[in-house]
């Protein structure tokens, strides 16, 4: 896969800060018209000074692994909220660079418009890979919500500066939320739905779960279109 070089990667937090700022006003929040069928879930591990990250495409509704794919690269970025993009976004490319497949979305473990400037990781990596992206988090980034019911489904907003920027979003009857936010290409609503339809009986979405497992080193690298 092809994905845009906006800007350097070495940059000063505060320079970075303002690369978010200004790549914000890029980010296009509109609903998906298309069909989903290809998803893919992105994660990074840390091991000591590395960083391993991974990405793996799961067709849906069937939940078969279509291409995976790891990458390491040393750890460059220290850890700042809110720049994680910074952190994980060239190990993360590393990964879509070596992909054959051209997933229809991605949903990222991190952050979309449910951040301090708007443009999270999900924000932030859609706009470089030209894809729609997803944010799918364990918790808000400085932001609040009200509980949400208990059943599947069920949602409340996530609320950060007057505006409605995510959703606590059940995706398991009785357990925790998780939170999600259009990135890049979609809205919130078709975000909510992408994020169920990729739930395979557990709280995380199954492209994530096993990008997560994979980046742990649980998982294996499948190649694509593996029987």
């Amino acid at each position: 896969m092809k994905y845009k070089s906006l800007h350097r990667w070495d940059l000063s937090p505060e320079e970075a800060v303002r690369l978010q700022c200004e790549l914000s006003t890029q980010v296009v929040i509109a609903p998906l018209g298309v069909r989903v069928g290809l998803v893919a879930g992105a994660d990074a591990r840390y091991e000591g000074e590395i960083v391993r990250g991974a990405v793996v495409v799961v067709g849906l509704p069937g939940f078969e692994t279509i291409e995976s794919c790891v990458a390491e690269r040393p750890v460059e970025w220290p850890y700042r909220p809110g720049l994680f993009a910074f952190r994980e976004g060239p190990v993360l490319l590393d990964c879509f660079g070596r992909l054959g497949t051209r997933p229809d979305v991605v949903i990222f473990d991190g952050h979309g418009l449910c951040h301090p400037r708007g443009f999270g990781l999900a924000s932030h990596l859609g706009l470089l890979l030209g894809l729609p992206a997803v944010g799918c988090a364990g918790e808000p980034l400085a932001a609040g919500y009200a509980e949400p019911a208990a059943e599947r489904g069920s949602w409340s907003p996530v609320r950060a500066g007057g505006k409605t920027v995510g959703a606590a979003l059940r995706t398991k009857s009785g357990v925790r939320p998780v939170i999600v936010s259009p990135g890049h290409r979609t809205d919130l609503a078709t975000s909510r739905r992408i994020v169920l339809e990729s739930c395979g009986g557990f709280r995380i979405p199954e492209p994530l779960r096993r990008a997560h497992s994979l980046a742990r080193g649980t998982g294996r690298s499948i190649p694509a279109y593996e029987a």
